[in-house]
């Protein structure tokens, strides 16, 4: 084999089957549809509702689709990547359960935080993985039950996220397809506006942190709104820079979801065409890490081999990045396997 490129060869994804709407919202807390959408853009959201269930069972679902519609033997993935912010323990890995519920009985797994860039994150490092030939298939998930963590009793927050799974398989080939570049930063400037409070080894679980409802996500929106439009335009802005591209060579950007006015907002300074933005936040919400790889899964059967796309992202620790692949296969000849 000649040079080896890191490609993409399959999408597969989960989403819960409870749909919470805008209108059930509503009559929780001071809320209505048409405020709803006229600040987030979210018509609804999915919710894991069953007891017992976590992060895992979502990213087994969607993992699974993933083996079976590129008709992979689960004796063949090397390697295993979760990205998740809501793990269904501390230890051990969501990814070991994934992998021991799948049989993955030749594959290394571990999760990866980075919030919600963790996806976009991870799959560079399986990229790198395949582009090094230590492996020759690497799954890649991003999955978060979000509920887990929102408090619905807050409305600035409790209409923004949903939960579930997605991700891709990536595997190694001759042909110029692929990652092609990407380029991530931290700031590290954004604790005091998105973090959980309590459970962490700062802030132990305590009687006093459940009482006080610490458990839950807070998040200063109108920092966190800036921030993210101004970085992730800058960061798709670089990477076209680097790779001597114009918004005209691109087919598709493919955000992360977490605000329709973001999403718009970043286009318009980045000067993109809304017609080449993957958007389904309506009908999701933001799922952190599953964001991404939810839209690639909604929209493969519109990709085309030889596509150029674009991933950008932003989350809490304020990190972000955008990362630019060639597209290596039809997806409307899979996309409903």
């Amino acid at each position: 084999m000649g040079k080896i490129n890191a490609v993409i060869t399959g999408v597969g994804g989960y989403v819960p089957d409870y749909i919470l709407t805008n209108e059930e919202l509503s009559r929780m807390v001071d809320t209505s549809d048409e405020w709803i959408m006229a600040r987030v853009g979210i018509k609804e959201r999915r919710i894991l509702k069953e007891e017992g269930l976590g992060t895992s069972y979502l990213a087994r679902k969607a993992a699974k689709q993933i083996l079976q519609k590129t008709g992979t033997d689960p004796q063949e993935i090397d390697a295993l990547i979760v990205a998740t912010t809501t793990p269904d323990y501390k230890f051990p890995s969501t990814a070991s359960i994934v992998l021991g519920k799948l049989g993955l009985t030749n594959a290394f797994a571990y999760d990866l935080e980075a919030a919600c860039c963790g996806f976009m994150y991870a799959l560079s490092q399986a990229c790198t993985m395949v582009e090094s030939g230590r492996c020759k298939k690497v799954i890649v998930i991003g999955a978060d039950k979000m509920s887990s963590i929102v408090d619905y009793t807050d409305r600035q927050t409790c209409v923004l996220f949903g939960d579930g799974a997605a991700g891709v398989l990536v595997e190694a080939s001759e042909e110029d397809y692929g990652m092609q570049d990407f380029y991530f930063r931290t700031d590290g400037k954004g604790l005091p506006f998105l973090h959980l409070k309590a459970g962490g080894s700062v802030c132990p679980t305590s009687r006093f942190t459940v009482d006080h409802r610490l458990h839950y996500l807070f998040q200063d929106g109108r920092p966190v709104f800036r921030c993210a439009v101004t970085d992730m335009s800058n960061d798709v802005m670089e990477v076209l820079k680097r790779n001597n591209l114009t918004t005209d060579d691109i087919n598709w950007v493919v955000p992360h979801e977490a605000n329709l006015r973001i999403i718009e907002a970043v286009a318009k300074r980045a000067e993109l065409s809304l017609d080449k933005v993957a958007v389904n936040i309506e009908h999701y919400g933001n799922t952190s890490a599953a964001t991404i790889p939810l839209a690639l899964w909604d929209f493969e059967s519109k990709l085309k081999k030889g596509d150029n796309i674009i991933f950008t992202a932003f989350g809490a620790g304020f990190v972000h990045g955008a990362s630019y692949f060639k597209w290596a296969y039809d997806g409307n000849a899979v996309a409903s396997k």
